[in-house]
């Protein structure tokens, strides 16, 4: 009984040994690649944000207007900063030197009247002295002329320095209320949300009449035919990616196509949350018709060889294994992998017959 089960065993194995599918090896091209998906994005694509918070009075631009550097988009109410703008102007003209000079002329006229004094005293001062030298006169009579022309003479000094700290307080206040009035006007200005390059307006994110703010973007803006990829690579692979590598892509809006792509930049920053890399690539010949955020799947060659001895990936067993035709393993040496076939470095040669595993 058991000589008779061992033998219909050895039939079962032969059996489905026979079954088996029998590859051979073969030299063709492979090609190893990472994948990656992404989107479009317009080139110098940036998202506008008001200077100031405010309500939106009125939309100068629609969607799909070209627009250039500096130009008006979009126009926030300012009502109250266009008054406290007015109020700097008007503290400005009253702060100028030209609207204060009767203070100046004032203290001007002090001045003149002040020297007219101290020169007066002087004169008296000298003659006095004359006297005195002639033996004319009383001492008390010469200290008293010593002292009025002392007295005069601080007076001017007093007065010259009232005139230079008036005329610096002048011009101190003058150039505070220019730079008030500068502030006031850049504020106002800040009311009308302009574009920092030229380009196409592809979206306007809010409506007339609702409330925008600093920390909100308003708009997108980016070039007219200019287009790249912005593509996200797992950690795992990033160590193959270099500018340069060419880049097979697919997209929805394109079915059935395929596209070529070159990497030209590898953000040297990782996303803490997906625990990926971005990568940016260009088109080497641009599908017809472009819009910012359309997705893509991308596969980037890593590596490329021709003639290179292959066998399918469903023929590897334990990694590194293959099954022969006599029923045995053999240990073999792997190079470029794809998603279906494995170059074989070593361990097996064109006139090897390998089995493939049932599924």
């Amino acid at each position: 009984m058991k000589c008779l089960f061992a033998i219909m065993l050895l039939f079962v194995i032969i059996g489905c040994r026979d079954r088996l599918e029998k590859i051979k090896p073969v030299f063709e091209r492979i090609t190893e690649s990472v994948y990656a998906s992404g989107y479009v994005k317009s080139n110098h694509q940036y998202d506008v944000f008001p200077a100031v918070n405010g309500i939106l009075k009125k939309r100068l631009v629609k969607e799909g207007d070209i627009v250039r550097q500096n130009d008006a988009i979009l126009q926030l109410s300012s009502v109250t900063a266009q008054l406290q703008a007015k109020s700097a102007d008007i503290a400005a003209k009253n702060a100028a030197q030209a609207a204060n000079f009767r203070r100046l002329d004032e203290l001007r006229l002090l001045i003149d009247q002040a020297k007219i004094k101290m020169d007066q005293d002087a004169l008296q001062l000298r003659r006095q002295q004359n006297l005195w030298s002639q033996q004319i006169g009383s001492r008390n009579e010469l200290e008293q002329r010593e002292l009025s022309w002392k007295t005069s003479h601080d007076n001017y000094d007093a007065a010259c320095l009232r005139y230079a700290e008036l005329e610096r307080t002048l011009k101190y206040d003058e150039q505070q209320a220019l730079n008030d009035l500068k502030i006031s006007r850049s504020r106002t200005s800040d009311y009308t949300v302009r574009s920092e390059y030229s380009g196409r307006v592809y979206n306007i994110l809010i409506e007339e009449g609702e409330m925008v703010n600093t920390q909100q973007p308003v708009a997108v803006i980016g070039d007219t035919a200019s287009f790249l990829l912005e593509l996200q690579v797992d950690e795992y692979d990033i160590a193959l990616i270099q500018p340069g590598q060419k880049i097979i892509v697919a997209m929805d809006s394109y079915r059935g196509q395929i596209f070529e792509a070159s990497v030209t930049q590898v953000r040297p920053y990782m996303h803490e949350r997906s625990k990926t890399f971005t990568v940016e690539a260009c088109f080497l010949k641009p599908p017809p018709i472009l819009y910012p955020n359309l997705t893509c799947e991308a596969n980037i060659i890593t590596a490329d060889r021709s003639g290179a001895l292959t066998i399918p990936r469903s023929c590897l067993l334990d990694g590194n294994f293959v099954l022969l035709t006599n029923n045995r393993r053999r240990k073999i040496s792997t190079g470029l992998m794809d998603y279906e076939r494995v170059e074989v470095l070593s361990g097996l040669t064109i006139d090897d017959v390998v089995l493939k595993p049932m599924p």
